[in-house]
């Protein structure tokens, strides 16, 4: 075991996660499904450790400050390919951070006073730092990046396009892993997690990219233009185009979260991190 998590007591672990929740929704970042599956989340992370918190708060604080950064001019430059939503949806709150709630639930179960073992430890940073990379590389990359270019043929992309890269927005990627990474060192956790993470947090923004530039559903509006709306910007249906109907944006993030995961359990149990 890697050492003892500094304890959060149950009844305020408990209380935690429906509050943060709560007032992420009436901020109106969260939809109520999604302000549900938050408290969740963070009251079984608290369960598992202030530590734990630390990580979770600093994926949650930074996107929500990235998410309103440059708001207006992302929202138009992406209007044609992605609808505005009010809130973030539990669909998205799990697809995120449900690998690393996982990982949290298993340490409560077999006892915090195990403390948590380095592969725990590498599953639950690879995936959160996997949902930190891609989000910022998103956020920045839209606001700052310029034109993006498919990540596999290069040709330029709509902002907002899934598969899209720019190279502020690569940057930005592996700022996010590395902040996760060396908040995990801080906290005391092993250097070699940390490093395993961050690496397996870039290595699920890579696997994002090219599951969104290949298999991720894409529509056509009426126009011919490609989107991912389901009605386009004058309210108007838009239809299948390409890629597999049921893998949506949030499909993909779960699949880069788990990617994130498996990287980083695989680079801790093979020693090369």
């Amino acid at each position: 075991m890697t050492g003892f998590s500094l304890a959060v007591p149950p009844l305020v672990a408990v209380a935690l996660g429906p509050a943060v929740a709560g007032l992420a929704w009436r901020a109106r970042l969260l939809t109520p499904g999604a302000a549900a599956a938050a408290a969740l989340l963070g009251s079984t992370t608290a369960l598992a450790g202030a530590d734990w918190v630390v990580l979770l708060l600093a994926f949650f604080g930074t996107s929500v400050a990235l998410g309103r950064a440059g708001r207006a001019t992302k929202r138009a430059r992406t209007a044609a390919v992605l609808a505005p939503e009010p809130g973030r949806r539990a669909r998205q709150v799990l697809a995120n951070g449900g690998v690393f709630g996982v990982a949290a639930g298993l340490v409560v179960a077999q006892g915090t006073r195990l403390g948590a073992g380095p592969a725990l430890q590498a599953v639950a940073l690879g995936a959160l730092a996997a949902a930190t990379a891609d989000t910022w590389a998103t956020e920045i990359g839209t606001w700052l990046g310029g034109t993006p270019r498919h990540v596999i043929t290069w040709r330029p992309l709509a902002p907002g396009m899934s598969g899209g890269v720019t190279a502020i927005g690569s940057a930005a990627s592996v700022a996010g892993a590395a902040l996760l990474g060396t908040i995990a060192v801080a906290l005391g956790w092993p250097r070699a997690v940390a490093l395993a993470g961050a690496a397996g947090g870039v290595a699920g923004a890579v696997a994002d990219s090219l599951l969104g530039a290949t298999l991720q559903a894409r529509r056509r509006g009426a126009d011919g233009a490609l989107t991912e709306r389901a009605r386009d910007v004058h309210g108007a249906p838009t239809m299948h185009a390409t890629g597999l109907r049921w893998l949506d944006n949030d499909v993909v993030n779960l699949a880069a979260t788990l990617t994130g995961a498996l990287v980083a359990l695989g680079l801790v149990r093979g020693g090369a991190a």
